[in-house]
């Protein structure tokens, strides 16, 4: 790989320099986190997105948490039991206090999972859609809650970690009522997301508080020194985005970061060279995936938005897949950090398919495939990607085109930023786009809820589903799934939902993401699965 002389020359300074750097750095408390994406907000209600995440696991904390390797624990709940397949009773926390010093407890939970329900800035239903399907929400009292859903909930203890609890002293005085429909019978006035980017209302029970934050710009956190758990090592945090991978390595190489998120994969051969760093590396969840306009003819980047819409055909779709060399693209596009998908999550995970090989590249058969659906000839689409979210995605994107160019589908490419391409994809604009999304447990229900499952907003299901693929089959018996208590029971019904939609392939695995994260000598993260970035886990190296 050709290395232009400057870096080289830092490389080879900071090999040098490496254990002052690291002695100087690991007596600062403050710590420096160059993220590869930007937050949208400080509101954690607002959107169930990675960067986000980032920020309010460091604010903010829920009744359950996952750890790195996404297994369920207790948070602001010690225990729990289920009485029967509708009904949970928590046991919350003891000696737990919010930022702003008032003393945590049930009421809190009400007044948090109301809020998810009257949110207007909240995007495609990213926690309502849990709120949505509990039926009955009760502080028994200060130290107990009990929690009714409409239909049996497997997921319920992954889903609850997502919902981010907020004091009760943000509704003043009023008493919430879960029982008196979505606004809980309070008339409002509901935190903004302003309030929370002012600070003013962004009050959590978490190891950070949060001292300001600029949208674009750095995020500044203190540590919370009254925390119930284990107090972090550092004193403040600053999280700053820098969405290209070029600048998050001269900032790292600069000592102007601590730890980068997703170090360019080009650098990562020199990065384990170099003394003066280390790496942590961590399989991930993470699908990066094609998703597809099934749902209307025509449709706006096909064809030109006119006549019908050929990936309405199952055979085009299979096409588009067949067209797509995997390995190709773990070798030479993502430089061995990524692992080829034949699926919707790795396999052994819980209702995937086992044996499954590789997904495969036969260029000849999806020309055959084109030409049975009536298109030898190809036809034209617009193919919207993001170029600063995911692993080389700007260059991913790139591949994926010149893949289908060669079957005889005529592709333009629209890659743009993150903050511009999620709003679009939200309002349903694109045709083809490209994905990623990392489930929060280790069984493939979460994946077809939120993006295979035909969309309904009311019980908050397919609030994902921007393709519009609706099947009954796949309907039929993820629905099953999704209420049927039993893991063994679950796996098969879900294995046979993933047989559907392997086959009908109304969005085209590509591959998982491994999450890498690059650091000065000194300090230790084994990294997490939902590939978040985690202050209080990172810690001077023993």
């Amino acid at each position: 790989m050709f290395m232009p002389a400057p870096f080289r020359t830092v490389l080879a300074l900071l090999a040098g320099l490496g254990a002052t750097l690291a002695g100087h750095s690991a007596a600062a408390q403050t710590l420096r986190i160059a993220m590869s994406g930007e937050t949208t907000s400080a509101d954690p209600h607002n959107y169930s997105l990675t960067p986000n995440t980032t920020l309010q696991q460091h604010i903010f904390e829920a009744l359950t948490e996952v750890d790195a390797d996404l297994k369920v624990r207790p948070g602001l709940a010690t225990r729990w039991e289920r009485l029967d397949d509708l009904t949970w009773v928590f046991h919350l926390r003891d000696g737990v206090r919010f930022h702003n010093g008032q003393a945590f407890g049930a009421p809190d939970v009400v007044f948090s999972y109301c809020r998810t329900l009257n949110n207007p800035g909240e995007v495609v239903q990213s926690f309502s859609r849990v709120t949505r399907r509990i039926a009955g929400l009760e502080a028994v009292d200060e130290r107990t809650l009990r929690l009714t859903t409409k239909v049996p909930e497997p997921l319920l203890l992954n889903d609850l970690e997502r919902l981010a609890i907020l004091p009760r002293t943000l509704a003043g005085s009023a008493t919430l009522d879960f029982g008196k429909g979505e606004d809980c019978g309070f008339a409002g006035p509901w935190p903004t997301a302003q309030q929370f980017n002012d600070t003013s209302a962004a009050i959590g029970t978490g190891p950070f508080k949060l001292r300001s934050y600029t949208p674009g710009g750095a995020i500044e956190l203190d540590r919370n020194d009254d925390y119930w758990g284990d107090k972090p090592h550092w004193a403040q945090v600053r999280l700053t985005p820098v969405t290209a991978a070029g600048p998050r390595m001269a900032g790292l190489l600069a000592g102007d970061q601590d730890v980068i998120e997703s170090p360019g994969t080009g650098d990562l051969a020199n990065l384990r060279k170099n003394p003066g760093f280390v790496l942590a590396n961590k399989p991930t969840t993470r699908l990066i995936f094609i998703q597809l306009d099934t749902g209307r003819s025509p449709s706006p980047f096909v064809n030109g938005g006119q006549g019908r819409n050929p990936l309405q055909d199952v055979r085009v779709r299979q096409a588009l897949s067949l067209a797509i060399d995997r390995k190709a693209v773990q070798e030479r596009v993502m430089d061995g950090v990524a692992t080829p998908a034949a699926q919707y999550l790795p396999e052994g995970m819980t209702g995937t398919l086992p044996g499954l090989p590789v997904l495969p590249y036969d260029p000849a058969r999806a020309k055959q495939l084109l030409a049975e659906a009536g298109y030898k000839d190809g036809f034209a689409l617009t193919f919207h990607a993001t170029n600063n979210r995911y692993i080389n995605d700007a260059r991913l994107a790139q591949a994926l085109a010149q893949f289908w160019n060669r079957i005889g589908v005529k592709v333009e490419l629209d890659a743009m930023p993150s903050s511009v391409f999620f709003g679009r994809r939200g309002k349903k604009e694109f045709s083809v786009s490209m994905g990623g999304w990392a489930a929060d447990a280790d069984e493939t229900l979460m994946f077809f809820r939120s993006w295979l499952l035909t969309s309904d907003r009311a019980q908050g299901l397919g609030t994902s589903n921007y393709g519009g693929w609706s099947n009954p089959a796949f309907d039929g018996l993820t629905g099953r799934a999704m209420e049927t208590m039993d893991p063994a029971a679950r796996g098969g019904l879900l294995q046979q939902a993933s047989r559907v939609a392997v086959d009908e392939m109304p969005v085209v695995p590509v591959h998982f993401e491994n999450a890498v994260w690059a650091m000065r000598k000194g300090l230790a993260y084994g990294g997490r699965m939902d590939q978040t970035t985690s202050a209080a886990e990172i810690r001077p190296a023993e």
